[in-house]
């Protein structure tokens, strides 16, 4: 059973004394909630939209694999909008990251239907295939900027524990035939990252840019993948805001997905975070 908001409101409170930092309680969904470190690597536009093309790109699941899962977002946001018997599996290697990953988990009570692996996506073998696959990888080369000093957030943007090549080739292990890897990955690093994952052996059979508001470039790019050689679709740009910062139609059924009422537009209201990695 998922904690009532004071119960949420207590358990921040003591992970904040534990910690010794400032610890949000955030709306994942209409009806899930998710813990966040203030200062660290928080949940984005990029982790909602992946989950979304997952679930627009793919047939419906009874289970699913989530690399790289951070705190659980991409994962639990794709489990939200299956039938309650769906059950996830996902891995995470950082450290704080898991922790706030299992922190998710028991808030929305949902120990029954996730299993939550503690290790590195490169070592992962589970002798178990799924339908889908979701990954959300680091977006850059450690050599492309300043690493933060923050390791939560080092791990989140930087290859520091590989590529996107090595989620292709993790989800190469656990892919059921005919089945989908979707990821997201930065539209600046696009031409990278098609390269190491049609390596591995896929087809990027769906692509959309997303543009965060009209009349900017885009920002990151989401992919869905198939082994072996398929027809490939590059679909249109998928605007988050039209330029008075008010969320676009599409954007609008996107949250509508995960339960959200739409948004009332704000004056000056911000584009979607690019902070993700």
């Amino acid at each position: 059973m998922s904690s009532t908001r004071q119960e949420l409101e207590a358990r921040r409170a003591e992970l904040e004394a534990e910690l010794g930092e400032e610890i949000t309680l955030d709306g994942l969904t209409a009806s899930w909630s998710i813990f966040q470190r203030r200062r660290g690597h928080r949940h984005s536009t990029d982790d909602l939209l992946t989950a979304w093309y997952a679930l627009e790109t793919s047939p419906p699941v009874g289970r699913f694999l989530d690399l790289g899962t951070g705190i659980g977002t991409v994962g639990l946001l794709v489990l939200s909008a299956l039938p309650a018997e769906a059950r996830l599996t996902c891995i995470e290697a950082q450290d704080v990251s898991h922790r706030f990953l299992r922190e998710n988990i028991r808030a929305n009570g949902l120990e029954e239907r996730v299993r939550a692996l503690h290790g590195d996506l490169r070592d992962l073998s589970l002798g178990e295939r799924f339908p889908l696959v979701t990954g959300s990888p680091p977006y850059f080369d450690r050599a492309a900027g300043i690493v933060p000093a923050d390791s939560q957030k080092a791990h989140a943007r930087f290859e520091l524990r590989g590529d996107v090549g090595d989620y292709a080739r993790a989800a190469i292990r656990h892919l059921e035939e005919g089945a989908m890897f979707v990821f997201c990955f930065p539209t600046q690093e696009k031409a990278r990252g098609v390269a190491l994952v049609r390596a591995e052996g896929f087809s990027i059979v769906r692509e959309r840019e997303v543009v965060p508001r009209e009349g900017l470039p885009p920002l990151f790019s989401l992919f869905a993948c198939r082994l072996g050689q398929h027809d490939e679709t590059v679909e249109p740009p998928f605007v988050v805001r039209h330029a008075d910062g008010s969320h676009t139609d599409a954007m609008h059924a996107v949250r509508a997905r995960f339960g959200f009422a739409p948004s009332v537009p704000r004056s000056g209201a911000a584009g979607p975070s690019s902070e993700a990695r």
